[in-house]
C-alpha cells in the first residue's frame, strides 16, 4: 500500500479542527475509498490464489474473519504504541463495541464476501455505492442539522440511476443475471454498514475513535472466522503472495476504518458518507485493471458518471454546522 497511517495526530480522535478542515475531509475520505475500492479485486484474487469457490461460504468466512483479526490486531497495537486507552474500557463500553463489530464486521461481511463471490467486482463495486443513499436517508430521520434537502435529493436519486444503469442490458430491463445471493447480498451488506456507523458515530462520541475500531475489526473477525472453521472452512496454499495479499488487505482496513471513524465524528453523516460514491469509481477501474474485467461495457461507464454526478451534487449543498448532536 501506498499511503500508510500519516500518524499520531491524524488518527487521533481529539483532533476535531483537522478532521472538520474542509480540504483533510475531501482526502482523507478520498483516501478511504481508494483502499475499500482496491478491496474487490484483492478479495477476489485471494478467492483465486487460496482456491476459495464461489459457493465455499466457509472458507470466504475464514478468509474474511483472518483479514479483520489481523487488522483489529494491527490497530490496537498501533493504538497502544501511541499511549491511548486500549484496555481502559468499562464492561459497557465493551459490550456497546462488541455488538458494533458482530453487526458492522461479522453480519456485514457475510453478505459482502458470500454476495462478491456470486457477482463480478465491478457490479459490485457499483452497486455497494447504494451505502450512501442508506446513510444520507438514515442520517436525515436520526441527526437534525443533517437533513435532506432538494440537492441531496436529487443528488441520490442521480447515484440511484446509477445504481440501476449497471443492471440494464440494451433493449431489457433489470439484467436477468441479477441474483439475491450475489447482487442482493452486496445491497444488503451496504444497509448494515450504513446502520452501523450510525451507532458508530455515537460510540465515538465517548470512546477513542482507534481504539473503538480496532476491538470492532478485532471482535468481529473472531466471529467470521470461528463460524467458518466450525463449519467446515479452511485457507489452501497459504504462499506468500496469499499471505502478502491478506496482510494488505488487514492494513487497509486498519487505516481505512480508523480514518473513516474519526471523520464520522466530527462531521455530518451526510456530508462524509456521501463520498461512498467514490468507492465503485474505484473498485470499478481497479477491477478492470487487475481482473481484466469489462468497464467500457455502455451500462457501466454511464453507471460510473451518474454515482460521479451524485457525488458532487451532495457536496455541493451548503455546508451545514460541522458537529452533530
Amino acid at each position: 500500500m501506498a499511503a500508510g497511517p500519516p500518524g499520531s495526530t491524524v488518527l487521533s480522535g481529539g483532533s476535531a479542527a483537522f478532521f472538520t478542515r474542509p480540504r483533510n475531509v475531501v482526502l482523507l475520505a478520498t483516501l478511504c475509498c481508494l483502499l475499500w475500492g482496491s478491496a474487490y479485486p484483492a478479495i477476489k484474487s485471494g478467492y483465486a490464489l487460496l482456491a476459495i469457490g464461489r459457493d465455499d461460504t466457509a472458507s470466504q468466512l475464514v478468509f474474511a474473519g483472518w483479514r479483520f483479526v489481523l487488522a483489529g490486531v494491527l490497530l490496537l497495537g498501533m493504538a497502544q504504541a501511541m499511549g491511548r486507552p486500549v484496555f481502559a474500557l468499562s464492561r459497557a463500553d465493551l459490550g456497546r463495541i462488541g455488538l458494533l463489530g458482530l453487526v458492522q464486521t461479522s453480519l456485514q461481511y457475510v453478505f459482502f464476501y458470500v454476495g462478491l463471490a456470486h457477482t463480478t467486482g465491478v457490479k459490485a463495486s457499483i452497486l455497494n455505492a447504494t451505502g450512501t443513499f442508506f446513510s444520507v436517508l438514515l442520517a436525515h430521520f436520526i441527526y437534525t442539522n443533517d437533513r435532506l434537502d432538494r440537492r441531496k435529493t436529487i443528488g441520490c436519486l442521480v447515484g440511484f440511476a446509477g445504481v440501476m444503469a449497471v443492471n440494464l442490458r440494451s433493449g431489457q430491463a433489470l439484467d436477468a443475471a441479477f441474483t439475491l445471493l450475489g447482487d442482493g447480498f452486496i445491497v444488503i451488506a451496504a444497509f448494515v454498514l450504513s446502520a452501523a456507523s450510525i451507532f458508530g458515530k455515537r460510540l465515538s462520541q465517548q470512546i477513542d475513535a482507534m481504539v473503538m475500531t480496532g476491538w470492532q475489526l478485532g471482535i468481529g473477525g473472531v466471529a467470521l472466522a470461528l463460524v467458518g472453521h466450525a463449519t467446515g472452512g479452511v485457507l489452501q496454499g497459504m504462499g506468500v503472495a496469499a499471505a502478502a495479499l491478506l496482510l494488505y488487505m488487514a492494513i487497509l482496513s486498519a487505516v481505512a476504518f480508523a480514518l473513516w471513524a474519526a471523520l464520522l465524528k466530527h462531521n455530518r453523516v451526510g456530508m462524509v458518507s456521501v463520498f461512498n460514491f467514490l468507492i465503485p469509481v474505484f473498485g470499478a477501474l481497479l477491477s478492470a485493471l487487475f481482473l481484466g474485467e469489462e468497464i467500457l461495457a455502455w451500462r457501466n461507464a454511464v453507471a460510473l458518471l451518474l454515482v460521479c454526478g451524485g457525488i458532487w451534487l451532495v457536496t455541493a449543498a451548503p455546508a451545514a454546522a460541522p458537529r452533530s448532536a
